[in-house]
């Protein structure tokens, strides 16, 4: 049995309990976090002009980014439960702000590229330490529940915030503050963090370095597979990434089930509602970021709009998360998760089955103004009871592994089925040298839209599908 001890770094046992700021504290990371994975889309056009990428380099801009963050998630949700979560959520933290300055400096693409993944590293080990802090400091019930719908609101609604910030940063300042803006809130963040967060103990355990490694290299290749597959189809590095990926992952299943202190909690997924919540989860995720990706292209190719124009246009949306967040909690708290979840669902899926119906006449007030409130509404209802559901039951020992484990269900619906089988699904192709006509684009996004309305409608399905078998009666023995 591991013993647990106190840190020999300087955690504060002393420090008084102030759930307000502490919630405080983790949120402004977060979003901090979650919003760099967008705020340099409207700046790209720029930066395509300052460094001279080619289309498919300039890509990588946001590829690093992602394949950092998605790729060293599950280690960093365990690095949080063995080296204490306070002192991996702060550590990711610097890396985080080393990787905005260096960024925010760069003058050469591949510097760039590179300040991009080192971003992604101190955001893989941050942001599950910074979940599993958020539960250990609210007290479970109403206050927890609070705080988790303010939490599924950041992580959903930052993407359209990075939007309207890079727009604004970008159009009325330079496009390297949208990494410079990152330091000074990054160290406020640290100063209060070191002072406020509760202390976490670290555990003397041996470190699974052999399931770290499989799991680096299987979710790394996984995410690379799928960010290349609507770039290049079925090419032989996106093969080749799927085929390290598998390896990788079954060598991962192997060494977990072999070791006393695995990096992966397999355990997790004995519960059938996490894993149902899991999956249901990543499938009302993926077409969320298909909708930012093909409307940025409707407004600002079909219509015209500016990078900040562009960000404002969401604002329904983003407003929407945020407002609906302040009650879904407490809707949760009368009616159970799993009713709320299927209202934010339905709306989730009527708004991309309106969205699927635009053409190149369309207005944004009459076609786009509705459709996007109802997505900010929908997944303001929806996230916060799945959030709360794949984290309900968990040991304090496992907290940032199934912290880990749920921001790479997000990953995935993001990147996986979003960014990849979505757009594969368009027939629009992002890769060098490709031409897309409007009438194409138009055709493309309504085909993803009505596939992606389709993939909430199984999410609805799945849930109906765990809160019936939740309520069917447990025969005697």
């Amino acid at each position: 049995m591991s013993t647990i001890t106190a840190s020999a770094l300087p955690d504060r046992p002393g420090a008084p309990a102030r759930p307000g700021l502490i919630l405080s504290v983790i949120l402004t990371v977060q979003l901090m976090l979650v919003l760099d994975a967008t705020v340099v889309n409207v700046a790209l056009p720029i930066v395509h002009s300052a460094f001279g990428f080619s289309a498919a380099d300039l890509s990588w801009v946001l590829n690093a980014y992602t394949l950092a963050f998605g790729g060293l998630l599950l280690l960093g949700g365990r690095l949080g439960d063995v080296l204490g979560y306070r002192r991996t959520f702060l550590g990711g933290l610097v890396v985080f702000l080393i990787g905005s300055v260096l960024g925010g400096f760069a003058l050469t693409g591949v510097w760039l590229v590179a300040a991009r993944a080192v971003q992604g590293v101190g955001a893989a080990i941050a942001a599950p330490a910074a979940l599993a802090l958020l539960t250990r400091s609210q007290p479970e019930g109403a206050a927890r529940n609070r705080a988790l719908g303010l939490f599924a609101a950041v992580s959903s609604g930052g993407g359209s915030v990075g939007l309207l910030l890079g727009g604004a940063l970008t159009s009325w300042a330079s496009w390297r503050w949208a990494f410079f803006i990152n330091v000074p809130i990054g160290i406020a963040a640290l100063v209060l963090g070191s002072r406020l967060l509760p202390r976490t103990p670290r555990r003397r355990e041996p470190f699974d370095v052999p399931g770290a490694l499989a799991a680096t290299i299987g979710m790394t290749s996984l995410v690379a597979g799928f960010v290349w597959l609507p770039e290049s189809g079925i090419a032989p590095r996106t093969v080749a990434a799927f085929g390290v990926a598998v390896i990788a992952l079954a060598t991962l299943c192997v060494v977990e089930r072999r070791t006393d202190h695995p990096l992966f909690a397999f355990r997790l997924l004995r519960d059938p509602h996490r894993v149902a919540a899991l999956v249901g989860f990543v499938l009302i995720v993926g077409p969320q970021m298909t909708a930012f990706f093909f409307l940025v292209q409707f407004l600002q190719v079909v219509h015209g709009y500016s990078a900040f124009l562009t960000g404002v246009a969401f604002l329904p949306l983003t407003l929407g998360i945020f407002g609906v967040s302040r009650i879904s909690p407490r809707l949760v708290n009368r009616f159970g998760p799993a009713p709320v979840a299927v209202v934010g669902t339905i709306l989730l899926a009527v708004g991309h089955f309106q969205l699927a119906q635009l053409t190149t006449s369309s207005g944004y007030w009459a076609a786009v103004f509705v459709p996007t409130l109802l997505l900010g509404i929908g997944g303001g209802l929806a996230f916060m009871p799945f959030t709360s559901r794949i984290l309900s039951g968990v040991p304090a020992s496992d907290a940032g592994a199934a912290a880990g484990l749920m921001q790479t269900a997000q990953q995935a619906g993001g990147v996986a089925l979003g960014l990849a089988v979505l757009i594969a699904i368009s027939g629009i192709s992002s890769g060098e040298g490709a031409t897309t006509t409007v009438p194409d684009l138009i055709s493309g996004m309504d085909r993803a839209f009505l596939a992606g309305s389709g993939f909430v409608a199984l999410s609805l399905l799945i849930t109906l599908g765990s809160a019936l078998w939740s309520r069917k009666p447990v025969s005697a023995r």
